[in-house]
């Protein structure tokens, strides 16, 4: 295997001028979705309770989506809930469009007003 601009390539694979081949096209790239939720939860008057709101909306994203899902912040503040989640895979519109998915789920849930998202799609 020969290596060029950190991609291997085949031994019989023709390099020359007249060759079509393409790294970017023909060695996939991993692509790293991440987001975050920031809810806002109504009527909610203990941590008890933000735990099982918090707890409802991780195991159906974590499930349906076969996502990496925790809640990331405002640990201490009940009526405030803040989940963050990752998504890898090797097409960017996929992962993207996941993500989407991800956050209409949350939404339609209904267990939990969305204030805020914010997502980000990384390529290595």
């Amino acid at each position: 295997m020969a290596i060029l601009n950190d991609f291997c390539i085949p031994e019989n694979r023709d390099l020359s001028r007249g060759s079509n081949f393409n790294p970017r096209k023909d060695y996939r790239e991993m692509v790293v979705g991440i987001g975050k939720i920031i809810f806002r939860l109504h009527d909610c008057r203990s941590l008890k309770e933000k735990r099982k709101i918090v707890k409802a909306i991780a195991s159906r994203l974590r499930n349906s989506f076969n996502a990496s899902v925790a809640e990331v912040g405002a640990n201490d503040i009940h009526q405030r809930a803040e989940i963050g989640f990752a998504l890898t895979g090797n097409d960017r519109m996929v992962i993207n469009s996941k993500i989407d998915k991800m956050f209409n789920m949350a939404d339609n849930l209904g267990l939990a007003e969305i204030i805020d998202t914010d997502m980000e799609i990384m390529s290595l």
